[in-house]
């Protein structure tokens, strides 16, 4: 039989023909030592031109695409394509992968750049959004990402001169972008007049913000700023791929073949033009230049490379060339001399010489070639053609000899006969030609048996037989040169191939995978010399095998390098190379081909080599030497540990159980019981699939794990503590090395590993996020700072972490097959082994990444454990054979056999080793493994009198050893733990259940004992007395699920599987009797009560059998029953049977005869049963959850005193009930410990403790049950119930509307009117009458008979020269946003200045001067608002703002962090909270940041806000949670209040811990929704709900409630850092005894109100803070108001409009004052120079418009309701109302000569009245057919005529008074108007953007100049124009700042201010007007 292992030979590259130049570009450089670097295929090359020597790097495994140089030119960075591609930093010259940067890129990475330091490294992806990385690149850590843009982006450069600034651009974009925190934040160039907008190729910065870029058209554009400053035009003749920046200048290639330097300002020095050198064509075109020195690189499209000398530049050297684009398919060696020839889609022919590496011949052909031969003789070259033909030159001349053309299809094979005879042409027309060399070539016969194309053909050696391989799989033979198949396979047995590259035949069967039918291979090649083969496939992948290979699956080596498909492998002549060639990456690799002896050798080739050739994995097939496998480690690989259901899945399930159960909840709900229980002893150990997971601790306890549980067992005392922070099975446990803390490893969909102390057991660290399915082991370093974890993924992940900052330092897959162990160097913390199923692994840390190498072992074993030595190379590992493997570095020195059976665990100490394995032995070893010191045996003869238990058997498997205090600690497969003295006796301190449920449960009728019985076919009997011990145990023939003690406690009974059952005497465990009368399992079994008379036996085949226990006779049998029997119950009398089966039914039968009752449920609940055990019934109802489609309620029992109902379920919950359970959804306590279901639950005879027995778990665990009012407040582990009750303690409007108020952004926003018809600059113009007659309108004659055309506007203030205005600058803004936010009002400096904020502005006001200062960097409306109170950070602010989806781009939510003195941005944090930011939040040291999102998990982050760093992230609440803070004196901990929620949050490591509130401490007290929080000493917290009550919490618990602390809700609550008073502020109304604001002492027991004279009937504060004597509040109603403590004197600092939108809007004719009314029913009078309010009037009602009269005397106002008021200004009295209309007034004005005032409304009219005919106000006309609503107005100058815009788009124009159309256009046109306020009208189109689609313009105000226009649109911008602006699209400048939706925009009197009025902000913004100059 053939050899089935790999051949010992091997290949390693020895040279690599081509460059890439196609679809990359700036990817070739000089490294620091002149070595030039670059890429090809999957391969990096460092190439040495000096020795003419290459080096590769071969850590990609897919085609690379991208380079970039570090500043220090000595590292590389390589990005690749492919589904998951990742980033290599790379050594150029020891080639050795420093780090890898993977995980957030897919497609692939298209650019990349180091920074000036070299620190930063940014990559652009591949994927549909090309993000933008930057990365930490030494720690594999992203510190940003944003969406780069919609188009490819062809290059990334890093401002050299700028830190944290980039520039990026491709397909009709250049991007400037900067970082701050972790956003990367883009503002486009601005092409304007100077340019084109069109592709930018390539990019260089230079110093002053300029920037360098070719584009597409040949031209260099040069930028400034973001601004294109000027064009270098026709710098080359068409694209400019790629520009170089050095010391000297800037090198620029292009298209055009020309390569140009220019010097450092850009002025041209020379041009090198390739194509007109020696070596250059026509089409040259270049990719990638780098200018050194006199040295200049040029990398072509075509796969070449140039040197140029700078000074000698006519004469460039090609140093480096191959075939370019197209497939690369022919290959052939020549027959003599060491020549390959290959031959290309890019229709060149090219000889190449395997000694020189270089190309010596190079000819092109008409048509592409794809395939080639060269004849014995080595004189003719054969080519095949694409187009069927094919060709034959001569090798020495390349001149042609023939031309034949026969076929249609192309040629893909042909070969020369061995006799030199014949040439063989194989085509894809299915059919082999045969030519005779001689004849010229004449055609002189054919082979035809094929059905499809000809793949691969071989001639014999004695030229008579040809043997072919066609597409559809199949081996045909022909006799030659006739080609006459041959059918009778006899007469091929002798014969012998000239050459084997057929992939078909029994010689290379093992080519092929065992069970696949793929053709994926496409070339092979027989080197019959040393017995190997060489393939070739689909996959980028050279294999080395044996020859022949006859079995499928042969193992093999094989080696990475070319990207893609592989097209052809071949042998040289003399079998000393391969050459294999690529067809996408149209490459030719040459391989040096290492024999046997050589490589025997080769163990200590330098690192480099075996690196190169490290790739070369074994293959995965079985060998043929397989040693059998071990039932135990069969059975742990074959675990998935997968569940149907995770605990992390509850959350969702429930709230979509919640929406069908809204109903129930509802009604009044069960309380939960008020005893509980608590965890007290656990019976069990993890042994039977775990190993090592059993130590000693610092103190001498002992710590392990079982279900869900860490344990800390102290052995003196027979107590054990418990770790509880896991919810599902605990698979792995590590020990730091100073034996405090210990890390464990648990099941889930997203598990978890925590680190906890094992003295308090309290989590250090959790880290999550990274494994799935499981965490199977984990191994601290041995500073104890590192932590390696291996997930139970598919891959097997392997992730090294920072415990403590729970950060992931770097992580890998790690293999196919299940690892068991894993292991950190000791000596070398960046270097790890990891052991498993057939595999050993060594690895090093790079980066963000782990690169991992085989060990080196003749056969694979599977490995069980693992130990470093005594030096850093030495490493033991134990196999599953029992031998023990010794190895140095990666190569296995020997074996040495140590036990019989595999070896479960080793254990390293000072000087050698201790060994356990299958056969129950421990050995202790010397420090080589030489001689075995000691064995200790594990048997029952030498157990110690003190043992807490029996030893099931002996020697039982050991599975964990652990020394330590003179001890040697052993944990066996059989669940038992055992402390070996080293003289020798043996103690058992632990043991439980072994593999295998346990469902039998019982405890005794009097003592303190209980039975269970196991699948493990065991009946055990346990002490529940402190002494904790197993009492007796007997094996079963059979396992067991049942068991029940007599009630005299005499006799035990027990029901096995087989469907017998037997009664024991309950001391010995002696039979008494057993009988067999079932097939299917005994499911439960019970005496009857009293005298024990009856026994009830139930089976899973539906039938309950009755025995009389005396004559020990079956007397009844129960049926009815359809399914399986689960639960049975006796009555008290010992008549009536409960029963439930399987299917949720419930049966009563009657004793002894088994006749089936029915009883109605009301008398149910009357008969007095014995036990309750059962899980059906009214009485009962409630113990079902809500999701009770994926967990059922397996077990329950009623205590003696009828109180407490316990019950088990799937999810492994223990729940206690108040009994009975009526109605659904009972409220419980609910306890965590089982990881899987718990299968039977129990109360002991007194109630003094609970026990509860696991299914998969195994254990056996005791609760102490805590009765009522014997609770101090100690953490209690129980949770509360799920469902929490519907009252949230009242209805509050503000609350409801803070909670459902949907904030959109402004990008998003749509139009405010209801508009209908064709936008404006959509429409169609008609002609004017003038261009109807043919006159073009501007075209008449210079002097004209015609009046000059009048002014559009009348012009206010004629006197002076009229300046345009440039620019607006914001001087003041009138508005506080409190009526949805809170706590967004603080103190600054001492008091001197306040901060708040409106809109998307921060507002410092400062208090004595009253000047405001603005933040305007936030791009949409802030929400949150928060201050850093730690010295270390004055002034610094945080602002959190709303935002779009979390997908990091510029529209997502983000936070800034910023200088509230200088406005300086100190950071801006993207984030996920899609939506928005609602609450944040300094820690105590000012150095992290708490957000709260508005997404729908509402989630919590917790960032480190210096670096931009996400720390933490958890899903929050289900609904809306409104603050979350830290508390004062802590980083670590914070509590979040929301809408019925309060959680106590912890940050651990990298993971946030929360807890539930827990309310049942206190009477009635109900979660309520609670909106504000506040912190006292000594851990209280105290949170203000939506009542008007404060709740009082220690710890999470509640101990008190401050009942009605306010009237109504508690909005805010300011803790004082210096004193620690509180301040809090509701919604009350002002009364004699208290107000909204009070302040409390330290304990909120004491308070004092504080009244806010608003003289509003109620206040409503939403954020207060507290200064030196001086509280801030701000309220509802937008005023901010400074209340002094010891007067309580009121000062508001700051008015606003408390409800909007403001619509009205009037400035004073000739003051700096205006007007604003809104739909609060207010009008406000505001001062500018004096910055404040003057006055404000209560209308009522809403307003929607105001105006002056032109003396300014008069103010009219139009309100919602249809009416309108005309009040004078002096007295502020009602001159006159009126109300004509019932639908709102939406513009009023009077006209210039104060006699008419016209009324425009929504029900589509504008009314005209007389003013001078007195106040009565009779309306003398109106305006009809107008189309919709009337929008704006305004009248002439002569106040003869007003133009009206309206709904529909469209401006009329009437006369005054007549209400006569005017519809004639030229009339219009020379109409001169008043004031023009329209949106509408051709004056104005070019003031709507391009993207108004669903926004519109909705108001504008043209200056008193009239030569400006301001408007105000949707998208809440104000935009300044030139006036008029008839063309479409106009330039304009734009003012951001509002929230969307502005409602009205005026200048004031002498243009010196404009004032805008926010619709959804409702704030009046001032902007000062900058003239030009004169």
């Amino acid at each position: 039989m053939a050899d089935r292992t790999a051949p010992n030979c091997h290949l390693r590259l020895e040279w690599v023909y081509g460059y890439r130049g196609h679809q990359c570009r700036n990817n070739l450089y000089y490294t620091a030592a002149k070595e030039i670097v670059y890429f090809v295929a999957g391969v990096g090359v460092v190439y040495n031109t000096r020795e003419h020597k290459q080096k590769f790097y071969l850590g990609h495994n897919d085609d690379i695409i991208s380079l970039a140089l570090h500043p220090e030119r000595v590292l590389v960075a390589t990005g690749q394509v492919g589904k998951e591609p990742y980033i290599c930093v790379w050594d150029s010259y020891t080639l050795q992968t420093v780090s890898i940067l993977k995980d957030v890129h897919t497609h692939g990475i298209a650019c990349l750049a180091f920074d000036l330091e070299g620190q930063c490294l940014v990559s652009v992806g591949l994927d549909s959004k090309n993000t933008i990385c930057v990365w930490d690149w030494r720690r594999g850590k992203v510190l940003a990402a944003a969406p780069g843009h919609t188009d490819r982006i062809f290059d990334i450069s890093w401002d050299l001169y700028q830190p944290s600034k980039l520039v990026s651009c491709g397909v009709k974009h250049i991007k400037f972008w900067s970082l701050c925190g972790n956003a990367l934040t883009p503002k486009r160039g601005v092409f304007g007049k100077t340019g084109d907008l069109q592709t930018i190729l390539c990019l260089a910065c230079a110093k002053d913000e300029v920037t360098y870029s070719g584009a597409l058209n040949g031209d260099i554009y040069v930028w400034k700023g973001i601004n294109l400053m000027r064009t270098v035009q026709g710098a080359h003749g068409s694209g400019i791929f790629s520009m170089n920046v050095c010391e000297e200048g800037f090198a620029t290639g292009g298209r055009d073949g020309c390569v140009r330097l220019w010097d450092l300002n850009f002025k041209p020095i020379t041009v090198i033009d390739l194509r007109e050198t020696d070596q250059g064509y026509k089409g040259l075109s270049v990719r990638s230049v780098c200018w050194r020195g006199d040295h200049i690189l040029v990398g072509t499209q075509d796969s070449e490379i140039f040197e140029v000398v700078v000074h000698d530049r006519t004469k460039p050297f090609l140093i480096m060339q191959g075939h370019c684009e197209g497939e690369l398919w022919a290959l052939a060696v020549h027959p003599t001399k060491p020549l390959a020839m290959t031959g290309s889609d890019d229709r060149s022919v090219r000889i190449w010489s395997l000694i020189d590496h270089a190309l010596i011949a190079r000819c092109n052909m008409e048509e592409p070639i794809r395939c080639a031969a060269v004849s014995t003789d080595g004189i003719h070259l054969a080519l095949g053609m694409k187009d069927g033909s094919f060709t034959v030159l001569r090798v020495r001349d390349m001149t042609e000899v023939v031309h034949i053309k026969d076929r249609k299809e192309a040629i893909h094979e042909l070969k020369y006969s061995p006799d030199g005879a014949h040439l063989a042409v194989g085509s894809n027309d299915n059919s082999v030609d045969i030519y005779g060399v001689v004849q010229r070539y004449k055609k002189v016969g054919e082979c035809i048996g094929s059905n499809s194309f000809i793949t691969h053909m071989d001639w014999s050696t004695d030229s008579k037989y040809l043997q072919t391989n066609d597409g559809s799989g199949r081996r045909l033979f022909y006799r030659m040169p006739s080609g006459k198949e041959v059918t009778n396979r006899e007469e091929l047995k002798l014969v012998q191939w000239a050459s084997w590259t057929c992939v078909l035949g029994p010689e290379v069967n093992g080519i092929w995978p065992k069970y696949s039918d793929i053709n994926d291979i496409n070339s092979v090649d027989a080197n019959f010399n040393n017995q190997v083969l060489v393939t070739a496939d689909d996959y980028g992948l050279v294999k080395l095998l044996r020859y022949p290979c006859v079995k499928k699956g042969a193992k093999f080596k094989k080696y990475l390098g070319h990207s893609a498909h592989i097209t052809n492998a071949r042998w040289s002549h003399d079998y000393q190379w391969v050459i294999t060639i690529g067809g996408a990456d149209h490459s030719v690799f040459q391989w040096k081909f290492v024999p046997e002896r050589k490589s025997k050798e080769a163990v200590h080739i330098a690192t480099q080599e075996t690196f190169a050739d490290s790739n070369s994995e074994e293959s995965d097939s079985d060998q043929s030497d397989v040693p059998e496998m071990d039932s135990e480690i069969e059975q742990e690989t074959q675990l998935t540990y997968r569940r149907q259901v995770y605990k992390e899945d509850l959350p969702q399930l429930k709230e979509q159980c919640k929406e069908k159960h809204r109903a129930t909840a509802m009604k009044k709900r069960e309380r939960a019981p008020g005893s509980g229980v608590k965890l007290h002893f656990i019976h069990g150990y993890r042994g039977y699939d775990c190993r090592s997971n059993l130590f000693y601790t610092q103190t001498g306890e002992i710590v392990y794990h079982v279900a869900a549980i860490g344990v800390v067992y102290n052995r003196q005392q027979n107590t054990q503590r418990f770790y509880m922070g896991h919810d599902d099975d605990i698979l792995c446990l590590a020990i730091h090395p100073l034996k405090d803390f210990v890390a464990t490893g648990q099941v889930g969909r997203d598990s978890s590993i925590h680190i906890w102390d094992t003295e308090t057991l309290k989590p250090m660290s959790v880290l999550r996020g990274f494994h799935q399915l499981g965490v199977c082991a984990l191994d601290f370093s041995v500073d104890g700072k590192r932590l390696a974890s291996v997930g139970l993924d598919d891959n097997h992940t392997i992730v090294l972490w920072d415990w403590r900052k729970g950060e992931k330092l770097s992580a890998m897959r790690g293999s196919k097959d299940k690892i068991f162990v894993v292991k950190i160097n000791p000596y070398l913390p960046d270097k790890l082994i990891t052991a498993g199923v057939k595999h050993m692994k060594f690895w090093h840390k790079a980066g963000g990444g782990l690169i991992g190498r085989k060990g080196n072992m003749g056969k694979t074993e599977t490995m069980m454990c693992a130990v470093y030595g005594w030096s850093e190379e030495m490493v033991f590992s134990g196999t599953c054979t029992g031998d023990i493997c010794i190895w140095r570095d990666m190569f296995l020195m020997k074996t040495v056999k140590a036990h019989d059976g595999p070896v479960f665990s080793v254990h390293a100490l000072e000087k050698g080793f201790v060994t356990g394995g299958k056969d129950g032995i421990v050995a202790l070893w010397d420090d080589t493994f030489e001689r075995c010191l000691k064995t200790y045996a594990i048997k029952r003869a030498v157990l110690a009198p003190g043992s807490k238990g029996l030893l099931l058997e002996d020697n039982p498997s050991i599975r964990a050893i652990s020394l330590g205090h003179g001890h040697i600690l052993v944990g066996t497969k059989n669940g038992e733990i055992l402390e070996v003295d080293k003289s020798g006796p043996i103690t058992l301190l632990v043991q439980g259940h072994m593999e295998g449920e346990v469902w039998g449960l019982a405890t005794h009728p009097h003592l303190p004992l209980c039975a269970t019985v196991s699948d493990d076919k065991t009946l055990r009997i346990w002490d529940l007395s402190p002494s904790h011990c197993m009492l007796a145990v007997r094996k079963l023939r059979k396992g067991g699920r049942c068991c029940c003690f007599s009630p005299d406690g005499k006799a035990l009974a027990v029901g096995l599987n087989d469907g017998s059952f037997l009664i024991v005497n309950a001391d010995t465990l002696e039979d008494l009797v057993s009988f067999h009368h079932r097939k299917d399992i005994i499911s439960d079994i019970r005496f009857s009560p009293g005298s024990g008379k009856y026994l009830a036996v139930a089976s899973g085949d539906t039938f309950v059998d009755i025995y009389n226990v005396m004559s020990s006779k079956r007397v009844g049998v129960c049926k009815g029953c359809l399914n399986y029997i689960t639960h049975l119950d006796w009555d008290k009398r010992g008549k009536l049977l409960q029963v439930n089966t399987s299917a949720k039914e419930q049966f009563f039968f009657e004793a002894p005869r088994g006749k089936r009752q029915t009883i109605p449920a009301t008398e149910v609940e009357k008969i007095d049963w014995s036990t309750w055990t059962c899980v059906l019934g009214t009485s009962v109802e409630g113990i079902w959850p809500l999701i009770n489609e994926v967990t059922e309620v397996t077990a329950a029992c009623l205590s003696n005193d009828r109180k407490v109902l316990a019950t088990g379920d799937d999810l492994g919950y223990v729940k206690l009930f108040k009994y009975p359970v009526k109605g659904k959804y009972a409220k419980f306590k609910r306890y965590v410990a089982h990881s899987t279901h718990v299968t039977n639950v129990r109360w002991t005879h007194d109630d003094s403790l609970l026990v509860t027995v696991g299914g998969g778990d195994t254990c056996l665990m005791i609760w102490a049950h805590e009765p009522e009012g014997h609770r101090e407040f100690k953490l209690c582990d129980s949770e509360e119930s799920d469902i929490e009750s519907e009252d949230d303690g009242g209805y509050d409007s503000d609350v409801t509307r803070e909670n459902e108020i949907n904030y959109t952004i402004k990008a998003l926003s749509s139009n405010m009117r209801p508009m209908t018809g064709v936008k404006p600059h959509l429409q169609l113009k008609e002609p004017s009458v003038d261009e109807r007659q043919g006159v073009v309108r501007g075209s008449r004659p210079p002097v004209s008979r015609a009046l000059p055309q009048p002014e559009k506007l009348q012009t206010n203030n004629v006197g002076k020269k009229k300046r345009p205005i440039e620019d607006l600058v914001l001087e003041l803004v009138f508005g506080y946003r409190g009526n949805d936010c809170r706590n967004n009002v603080h103190y600054l400096n001492e008091g001197a200045d306040i901060i708040y904020h409106t809109a998307s502005i921060g507002i410092v006001l400062n208090l004595t001067t009253s000047c405001q200062s603005f933040y305007v960097e936030h791009s949409d409306d802030i929400l949150c608002l928060t201050i850093n109170q730690h010295p270390k950070f004055p002034n610094v602010v945080a602002t959190g703002q709303v935002g779009d989806t979390g997908d990091m781009s510029a529209t997502s939510p983000s936070i800034h962090v910023w200088d509230a003195m200088t406005k300086q941005t100190l950071s801006v944090l993207r984030c996920f909270h899609s939506g928005g930011v609602c609450s944040i939040s300094f820690s105590a040291t000012g150095k992290l940041l708490l957000s709260v999102g508005l997404d729908h998990e509402h989630t919590v982050t917790i960032w480190k806000w210096q670096e931009g760093a996400k720390v933490a992230s958890r899903v929050g609440h289900t609904q809306r949670i409104f603050v979350a803070e830290f508390r004062p004196d802590s980083d670590t901990h914070f509590v979040s209040v929301g809408i019925k929620h309060v959680r106590f949050w912890t940050l651990a490591g990298r993971a946030l811990l929360s807890k539930k509130g827990v309310l049942s401490s206190i009477e009635d007290a109900r979660m309520q929704t609670m909106l504000s929080v506040a912190f006292g000493a000594n851990n209280l917290t105290f949170t203000g709900t939506i009542s008007g009550d404060v709740c009082v919490w220690k710890e999470h618990i509640l101990v008190r409630i401050v009942a009605k602390a306010h009237t109504g809700p508690v909005f805010t609550m300011y803790t004082t850092l210096r004193d620690g008073l509180i301040v809090t502020g509701g919604k009350e109304r002002p009364s004699k005894e208290g107000g909204a604001l009070k302040l409390w002492d330290q304990e909120l027991k004491r308070c004092r109100a504080f009244r806010l004279e608003t003289g509003q009937i109620i206040d409503c504060v939403r954020s207060v803070c507290r200064g030196k004597g001086k509280i801030l509040v701000g309220t509802r109603n937008a005023e901010i108001i400074e209340v002094g403590e010891k007067n309580a004197a009121c000062n508001i600092l700051v008015n606003g409009h408390m409800d909007g939108p403001i619509w009205g809007l009037g400035t004073h004719p000739s003051r700096d004052v205006f007007l604003s009314a809104a739909e609060d029913g207010t009008v406000r009078l505001w001062d500018i120079p004096e910055k404040k309010m003057l006055n404000k009037v209560n209308l009522g009602h809403p307003a929607r418009t105001i105006s002056y009269s032109p003396e300014g005397d008069m103010v009219a106002i139009g309100m919602k309701n249809g009416e309108f008021i005309i009040l004078l200004v002096a007295s502020l009295k009602i001159w006159g109302k009126k109300r004509d209309r019932r639908s709102p007034i939406q513009d009023i004005r009077f006209s210039p000569n104060s006699c008419y005032l016209a009324v425009g409304s929504t029900e589509s009219a504008v009314d005209f009245y007389d003013l001078t005919l007195g106040p009565q106000l009779n309306r003398i006309n109106c305006c009809r057919d107008i189309p919709s609503f009337v929008m704006q107005m305004d009248f002439s100058a002569d106040s003869a005529y007003v133009q009206i815009s309206t709904g529909a788009y469209k401006r009329l124009v009437y006369e005054v008074p007549s209400g006569k159309q005017v519809t004639e256009q030229s009339h219009i046109d020379r109409i001169t108007w008043a004031t023009w306020t329209s949106v509408l009208g051709d004056e104005v189109i070019g003031i709507w953007s391009r993207n108004t689609d669903k926004a519109d313009v909705t108001c504008a105000c043209v200056s008193h100049s009239g030569l400006n226009i301001v408007t105000g649109d949707d998208f809440g911008m104000v935009k300044l124009f030139d006036f008029p602006c008839p063309e479409k699209f106009a330039k304009h400048k734009r003012f951001l700042g509002h929230s969307a939706h502005l409602t009205n925009v005026r200048f004031t009197n002498g243009d010196r201010f404009v004032v805008s009025a926010g619709g959804d902000d409702r704030s009046l913004f001032v902007w000062r007007c900058v003239h030009a100059p004169h």
